[in-house]
């Protein structure tokens, strides 16, 4: 009986170890759960690339995390789509300014299929924290 006590306290204190190692379980804010790799392009604009996941939150989270962290913007910066997502590259590009022609209305849509979608700066890093899987439903 003692053999059981000692196993299961064991397994219980490496369990979330193996739960990082596998990929899942609850975040703790400490890494993007998406990796990104962002390019500054010449005309102003930034090129998102997502390694793993295609998924729009991981190019929201990118584009946020980079915007914050990297060019030091207001948490407020609205940040918008200027390229729609490109599926022969699997890249999408943003700005921080309003793209021509774009429709640029606040929604409560994620999507990076169409120009003038956008969030801010903020509200798109926080997808980097999201632990689930998203289908893009």
């Amino acid at each position: 009986m003692r053999l059981f006590k000692f196993l299961g306290v064991g397994a219980l204190a490496i369990l979330p170890a193996l739960t990082h190692a596998a990929g899942f379980g609850i975040g703790f804010g400490v890494n993007p759960a998406y990796r990104a790799t962002v390019t500054p392009l010449k005309d102003g604009t930034y090129q998102v690339v997502t390694h793993g996941s295609s998924a729009a939150i991981a190019y929201w989270c990118g584009i946020g995390d980079f915007a914050i962290r990297t060019l030091g913007v207001p948490t407020t910066q609205r940040i918008y789509v200027s390229k729609a997502y490109e599926k022969q590259t699997r890249t999408v590009q943003f700005s921080l300014t309003p793209p021509e022609g774009g429709d640029t209305s606040k929604s409560y849509s994620i999507t990076v299929s169409r120009v003038g979608e956008n969030m801010s700066a903020s509200g798109a890093r926080s997808h980097c924290f999201d632990n689930i899987m998203d289908f893009d439903f």
